[in-house]
């Protein structure tokens, strides 16, 4: 019997070391990082548990939406687009070794980016546009000798770039513009062929050498770099010599630095002992009563003495009128309000509200700030705005705060101080024009944009547009920023254009980077906007909505695909999307193939390019991108003459 007991043992353990052995499935690593993340749409539906048939058994392309399967081993995840949410969990694809492609752009992943170590056969990396934030640490990527493509661009994230990075040595392509990042570039190995894209962070120092090959413009937006291939000259450092004997000076100086800075912290704290709880409040650090309530709008104060008075609500009087507005302009830290009628509300409170990072732009980052008893808002941190006085930026805000129109997102408030600068504008929860023509709305219950709906909403921009023509004037560019990204979506569908007027505000070097209206034909040849700049955006705005293509994705599809229009080659940050897309429509037309151009979502819906009396005039729509002899009254008569000649309902 006990011989038996013994037996009996001996199988229970051999059997418990087999399960503990037993590799995790490729279905089951799938489901986990199903479950790790945020799935509203229901993208992934079909990855489930229940289907017998497994991530691979469909051929090359997988049998659950995004998997590439290469000899029934998942190599590609390819789940751009689809509306995806949470914190990025890469530890969740730990079971798949042969992973070689991951791609999760254009969605809303947040947080800070994982490290991808546990991934070392990975050799591209599509991270781009989403809302990660956050540094990320230096040895994210050790180890990762066959990477070859990282795409970090379009997030907010801070800290330097990982050193890691720049020591893979088989990276080729490395796009990372539009974040927040800091400090120097780091060495990159030598050997020439890296396509590198930095542009529109917070970098300083000189450029290594290893990057002087490479485009300025993929530079452009750091003002603290330097260095020959961008005409700005770096500092010489001293020699050696002569740090050496300074040092006795520079020790001397750094005690003094360190006496007076305790003087000043300690009348600070004395002062701000004095001060009412209610007045404590910096941006990003409320009081402890309500910090666990709350996230941080910005990891940073705002500026000494930035948070003004507290009190109650009120109904803004507007800032030319008098009243409220003009006592804060007088104190200059405050939050001035600019709408007349608008329920009043302070910087505290935007302090102490749950905040949430949007994303990172070309002027700064965003925030959604949810009030506690309010509405919810969105808070636009510029950070390239320090070279306009305070009465001049005042003074344009005012302006913009009288602007009227059905179809405008209005400034409510802003913020100035020498450092900062904030624009206060109402959360549109529908988000924008850009999300809905490109994001994966075929896997949600949103359905996709019909001809109708599309000529509805370029009507409606249309309308925009001439309304600030009219009202500004004294603007070359009058909306100076018009992309789909710009035009929001709000009730009932309606746009509202955003980010409009900026250009008198927008530091000079920085608006030939930024603005869109600066890629303009006008500009690319004659180094100037002109009153066409903005026709020529909403004729790139119009192809976009008719083909469906976001001009940037455009040109990254076709070089993909190794197809050009004659602009600029692969390695060239300047290369102009809006320009690219323009042509290959133009090319479409000339070869009559203009049915090949509209988006194919719209297909089997009403009124689509099924119907040739619903298809647009052409060649007007291309002279109006050109910026010729239809203008954007021009354009908005031809809109409302297919509008009307279909019969399809007034917006």
């Amino acid at each position: 019997m006990s011989g038996e007991a013994s037996l009996l043992a001996v199988l229970v353990c051999i059997a418990a070391a087999s399960v503990m052995a037993a590799p995790v499935s490729q279905a089951d690593v799938l489901l986990r990082f199903k479950a790790a993340t945020r799935d509203d749409a229901g993208a992934l539906s079909d990855w489930t548990s229940v289907s017998n048939a497994g991530p691979c058994l469909g051929g090359k392309e997988g049998n659950w939406t995004g998997v590439r399967c290469e000899d029934g081993k998942v190599i590609k995840l390819v789940l751009e687009s689809m509306t995806l949410s949470g914190t990025l969990d890469t530890a969740a694809l730990d079971g798949l070794p042969e992973l070689r492609s991951l791609s999760l752009m254009n969605n809303s992943f947040k947080g800070s980016v994982p490290s991808l170590r546990n991934l070392p056969r990975l050799r591209s990396v599509y991270l781009a546009y989403n809302r990660l934030s956050g540094e990320i640490a230096a040895d994210a990527f050790s180890g990762m000798d066959s990477l070859w493509a990282v795409h970090l661009e379009h997030n907010a994230i801070t800290g330097p770039i990982p050193s890691s990075l720049a020591g893979l040595p088989n990276l080729a392509e490395l796009s990372l513009q539009e974040n927040e990042f800091t400090g120097a570039l780091p060495e990159f190995r030598p050997g020439g062929g890296l396509k590198l894209n930095v542009s529109h962070n917070l970098l300083e120092g000189p450029i290594p050498a290893s990057l002087t090959s490479i485009d300025a413009s993929c530079f452009a937006g750091n003002k603290g770099l330097c260095g020959d291939a961008l005409g700005v000259p770096c500092r010489a450092n001293s020699d050696t010599s002569t740090k050496t004997s300074s040092t006795p000076l520079l020790v001397g100086i750094g005690v003094m630095v360190v006496v007076v800075v305790l003087a000043i912290a300690a009348a600070i704290f004395a002062a701000l002992r004095r001060r009412r709880p209610s007045e404590e409040y910096q941006l990003g650090r409320p009081p402890s009563s309500a910090r666990k309530k709350s996230a941080s709008l910005d990891p940073n104060c705002l500026e000494q003495g930035c948070a003004g008075s507290s009190g109650k609500r009120k109904k803004a009087g507007g800032v030319s009128g008098g009243g409220g507005g003009g006592r804060e302009e007088e104190h200059g830290t405050q939050l001035v309000m600019v709408q007349e009628g608008r329920e009043r509300f302070e910087l505290q409170d935007l302090l102490r509200a749950s905040a949430e990072v949007l994303g990172g732009g070309a002027f700064g980052s965003s925030y959604k700030a949810m009030l506690l008893e309010g509405p919810t808002m969105v808070v636009k941190r510029f950070r390239e705005m320090n070279g306009v006085g305070k009465e001049e930026f005042q003074e344009h805000m005012r302006r913009l705060g009288r602007l009227s129109h059905p179809n405008l997102l209005p400034v409510v408030a802003y913020y100035y101080t020498n450092r900062e600068k904030l624009l206060v504008t109402d959360y549109i929860p529908n988000g924008s024009l850009s999300h809905l023509l490109h994001g994966n709305y075929r896997s949600s219950d949103r359905p996709a944009l019909d001809w109708a709906t599309r000529l509805q909403i370029l009507k409606a921009v249309a309308k925009g547009l001439l309304y600030l023509y009219r009202e500004l004037p004294m603007l070359t560019a009058p909306h100076g920023h018009l992309k789909s990204s710009n035009v929001l979506l709000g009730d009932a569908m309606v746009p509202l254009l955003a980010d409009y007027g900026l250009s008198p505000v927008v530091n000079p070097a920085h608006a030939s980077d930024a603005l869109v209206a600066y890629r303009s034909p006008e500009f690319l040849q004659h180094g100037r906007t002109t009153r066409k700049s903005d026709v020529w955006s909403f004729g790139i705005l119009i192809l976009e909505v008719l083909t469906g293509r976001d001009p940037e994705r455009h040109v990254q599809r076709r070089r993909r695909r190794g197809e050009s229009n004659g602009g600029s080659g692969s390695g060239s940050c300047s290369s102009n999307g809006a320009a690219e897309l323009a042509a290959w429509v133009e090319s479409l037309v000339r070869e009559e193939r203009a049915e090949e151009l509209f988006d194919g979502a719209m297909e089997g819906t009403k009124n689509t390019r099924g119907d040739d009396d619903a298809l647009p005039d052409r060649p007007g729509m291309l002279r109006a991108r050109r910026g010729g002899a239809v203008d954007v009254a021009e354009a908005l008569r031809r809109i409302e003459e297919l509008i009307e000649g279909r019969g399809f309902p007034p917006p």
